[in-house]
């Protein structure tokens, strides 16, 4: 099966943002450049651990290598919709980060979700072992994005926007609340 790998070393523009009113939102990664607009789809959680691990391996690259650090400048951000149209090349499935010091540039992979990821479970398959003829990272589709320091705290402060652009938490339960309220289970299943 071949695979395609979606490279913009670097973008013009990549930013994580939603299509969807708060409660079905679908998440996306977008990359755009050389007249290439790629879009994949992934899970919020994804997108809130991807903001906190960048700004992690940031904080790593100026410890160890002394990268200088851009401070995030709230004047230029990006608050602008997705480009459309938005078609899912694929679902992200695991995504890789890593710092190259020769250029001091970050590089993100986002690797779609395997056939037999796809087919389990949540949690499923964990202790099972994996058969390398099976499905090799190197054959599933990839969006590799190489970013500025600059450019990845750009987009780690709209990423962290679009997560808390939500449904906010009950102060009780922490589930997001809908409109309308919600069947709080620290109020025994009543409305609040």
């Amino acid at each position: 099966m071949t695979h395609q790998v979606h490279a913009f070393e670097p973008p013009e523009r990549f930013v994580a943002g939603t299509v969807g009113a708060p409660g079905d939102r679908t998440f996306f990664l977008q990359a755009r450049g050389g007249g290439r607009l790629v879009s994949v789809a992934l899970e919020k959680v994804q997108v809130s651990l991807l903001a906190e691990k960048l700004e992690e391996l940031l904080s790593e690259a100026h410890r160890r290598f002394g990268v200088e650090l851009p401070e995030p400048v709230a004047a230029a951000a990006d608050n602008d919709p997705l480009d459309t149209p938005v078609d899912e090349e694929f679902r992200v499935g695991t995504l890789g980060l890593a710092f190259d010091v020769d250029t001091a540039t970050v590089v993100i992979e986002a690797i779609a979700v395997g056939e037999r990821e796809a087919e389990l479970p949540l949690g499923a398959g964990e202790a099972e072992a994996v058969d390398d003829d099976e499905e090799p990272d190197d054959d599933l589709d990839r969006l590799r994005v190489r970013l500025t320091p600059q450019a990845t705290r750009e987009f780690i402060e709209r990423a962290r926007r679009v997560v808390a652009a939500g449904r906010p938490p009950c102060p009780l339960c922490g589930q997001p609340l809908d409109p309308a309220g919600h069947l709080c289970p620290r109020h025994n299943g009543y409305h609040r």
